[in-house]
């Protein structure tokens, strides 16, 4: 077809991952006695033997699609289903192992802070060096020129070199010049949660505007709502695979029941999470927390969640959110807003505690994510924790059943009448 714009075919990446056997701590007399004997062992046996092995890993598998010209494709996916290398592929900074790509026009990509800049050029000679890439002329360019700098809001370091810029600038910087330049095609990964919520926003309308304009989007990101209002179709991953490649809708509502089958009540099997891992969720447990305590949660009554960690480190505070089945956030839980006591400390010992008086959601099933930071570092980071059903239940004297109003949240509040 004539307005196919990328056609992939029996697209594979396969990587190969090196492991190295490893040994008990030695000291260095330790050390330089065992090298004596493995040296002499060497002259007798004539060969050394590797305690080094190699593992093939599969990031794609037989990937296959066709892109229409205009399309607004939202890739979505568990952590490791290929969504980031797929999108490496297809903005040719990665080679895959098989298969064909074929794209037509110009490709903007933001992947991942810092890449497509020169570290020592300065912002103003990294636009002119990227349009350049594009293929634009030096008027092109500059006729778009004062409106990526406005986009961007980085005037007054224009001239100064982005090795000096901040993530936060850096990520401004580059999608302006990736969505100003007018390319045929724009690929964006989750690199714009590096930026802050107003940004955010912007980047979306800046999106939405450029879809309009029957520009062609890939976008990867975890925040399913922002597929769900960019999109118009949507490309499913599982394990490198593509499982689902339909309608917007239909791609978020398989995943997001995909997500239930991976709930396992020991979190340490869980490989799909994100963070720097020295402390690590390895279960949780729910409960209502009163006098009739059961694993049953209802509206209106209280509620007690025990995240059970790893290990304990300084300033550890924990996140957790509640997704409702069409995944829109519902609500969310910080430690570092609410909490009142050091999560810290050794008498508590490696367990965080979110107590609620009463659970103020309507009744639904939720989906949980969880997040656990360290000194404001991310350390552990999974989602569909669990699956959290909430029952039918009494809201201050009044009953709330499914389906009662508007909304999913019961904010407390009163009404009065005029004095």
């Amino acid at each position: 077809m004539s307005d196919t714009i990328i056609r992939v075919e029996n697209l594979d990446k396969k990587y190969i991952i090196g492991h190295q056997q490893q040994e008990k701590y030695s000291t260095i007399r330790d050390v330089i006695a065992n090298g004596t004997k493995g040296l002499l062992k060497s002259f007798q046996n004539q060969k050394f033997k590797s305690t080094n092995y190699q593992e093939e890993f599969w990031a794609l598998k037989d990937i296959s699609f066709e892109i229409k010209q205009g399309d607004r494709v939202g890739i979505i996916g568990r952590n490791g289903a290929g969504k980031s290398t797929l999108l490496k592929i297809l903005s040719r900074i990665t080679e895959p192992t098989k298969g064909s790509i074929k794209i037509k026009g110009r490709v903007a990509s933001l992947l991942e802070v810092g890449t497509g800049f020169h570290p020592e050029l300065t912002g103003r000679e990294n636009i002119y060096l990227n349009g350049a890439i594009l293929g634009m002329s030096k008027a092109e360019i500059k006729s778009k020129f004062d409106e990526i700098v406005a986009f961007a809001e980085v005037e007054k370091f224009l001239d100064t070199p982005v090795k000096r810029y901040s993530s936060g600038m850096y990520v401004r910087l580059a999608f302006a010049v990736a969505a100003h330049l007018e390319p045929e095609v724009l690929i964006v990964d989750e690199v714009l949660a590096v930026g802050d919520v107003q940004f955010q926003k912007k980047c979306l309308g800046k999106m939405e505007e450029v879809g309009k304009e029957g520009r062609t989007i890939l976008f990867v990101s975890h925040n399913i709502a922002v597929v769900q209002t960019l999109c118009n179709r949507g490309i499913f991953l599982q394990r490198g695979s593509v499982e689902i490649d339909d309608s917007a809708y239909i791609a978020i509502s398989t995943y997001l029941k995909s997500l239930e089958g991976a709930v396992t009540e020991n979190l340490l099997e869980r490989t799909d999470r994100r963070g720097k891992g020295l402390v690590k969720l390895s279960h949780i447990k729910i409960t209502t927390g009163d006098d009739y305590s059961s694993t049953t949660l209802a509206t209106g009554r209280p509620a007690r969640f025990e995240f059970y960690l790893t290990d304990i480190r300084p300033k550890l505070s924990c996140i957790f959110t509640l997704y409702d089945q069409y995944g829109q956030p519902v609500i969310n839980f910080n430690s570092m807003i609410h909490g009142t006591q050091d999560l810290t400390n050794p008498q508590v010992g490696k367990t965080c505690i979110c107590e609620l008086d009463e659970l103020g959601i309507v009744p639904g099933r939720y989906r949980m994510n969880v997040a656990i930071l360290s000194d404001g570092e991310l350390q552990d980071a999974i989602d569909a924790v669990t699956i959290v059903d909430v029952e039918p239940g009494d809201l201050r004297g009044r009953p709330i059943a499914v389906g009662s109003g508007y909304g999913s949240v019961c904010i407390h509040h009163r009404w009065i009448l005029p004095v």
